[in-house]
């Protein structure tokens, strides 16, 4: 066994674990969701806009609603997790809302031996690229994933977030932005419900703007843009406030919360 399949495994247990927390959490607003409520955010919906009879793979789905929100809207979906208990509830969830996604239980990385097909849009969002040890097979996955002239978007907190250490409460500036080295942390209750009753482990790495991009384009995509916003749309950072748009901000913006970036297979 590897050591990123080390780190891999204990990632997966403690996800397991944050199912349950998370589905009955106010933030994932389940029994909203169950009655039609959609829980994209503003920044993917204006991305990809109409998505009627399109195929979408969602990368590291977490237990679906997202996947399942797109396929209300029309899409024809695929949802890939690393979680059992996260794929699981996904396929209860798109049976009981009477819906036709499918859900697939794999490390990301490994998604093209477990998914035959080809998409029009591969999609991810909100605290993903940070489980991966290296971007280029992902970037390589994605390409593989797409059909020619598919879309690829991806919304995702910036890499200058990922720079801090959050766990006494006050941010501070402990990892680097490019920093090779895994970071491990262990502490109580989950960003859905802090005080929840599970002890989180997890193994992260953190990569900046240009590993991203370099990934993407080496694998053969076109970006089209790269966008970096001062709001996001979680309230998952301490001390942070809530604007007229709903979103939340820093006090001094002094960085971007979020960046999106849009890219087209060649």
């Amino acid at each position: 066994m590897t050591d990123n399949s080390q780190y891999f495994s204990t990632n997966k247990i403690t996800w397991n674990n944050k199912v349950k927390v998370h589905a009955e959490s106010e933030m994932y607003a389940m029994d909203a969701f169950k009655k039609g409520k959609n829980s994209l955010m503003p920044y993917e919906l204006n991305a990809l806009g109409d998505v009627t009879g399109k195929s979408l793979l969602h990368l590291q789905c977490h237990f679906g609603q997202d996947t399942l929100s797109w396929s209300r809207l029309g899409a024809k979906c695929t949802g890939v997790d690393l979680s059992d208990e996260g794929i699981k509830l996904a396929k209860d969830l798109n049976n009981e809302l009477n819906l036709d996604a499918e859900f697939v239980c794999c490390n990301v990385l490994d998604t093209a031996k477990h998914v035959s097909n080809t998409f029009d849009i591969v999609f991810t969002s909100y605290g993903v690229i940070g489980w991966l040890p290296d971007l280029k097979p992902w970037g390589k996955m994605i390409a593989e994933k797409l059909k020619t002239g598919g879309t690829f978007y991806m919304a995702e907190f910036h890499p200058i977030v990922w720079m801090f250490d959050y766990l006494d409460g006050k941010p501070v500036m402990k990892y680097g932005y490019m920093q090779d080295e895994v970071i491990y942390e262990e502490y109580e209750g989950t960003y859905a419900n802090e005080n929840a009753n599970i002890t989180s482990k997890e193994y992260g790495w953190n990569h900046g703007l240009s590993e991203v991009i370099n990934a993407l384009t080496e694998a053969g995509l076109k970006i089209e843009y790269l966008n970096e916003h001062n709001e996001s749309p979680y309230n998952v950072l301490p001390d942070l406030e809530q604007t007229k748009s709903g979103n939340y901000v820093t006090k001094d913006k002094l960085y971007p919360l979020i960046f999106e970036l849009k890219a087209t297979k060649l």
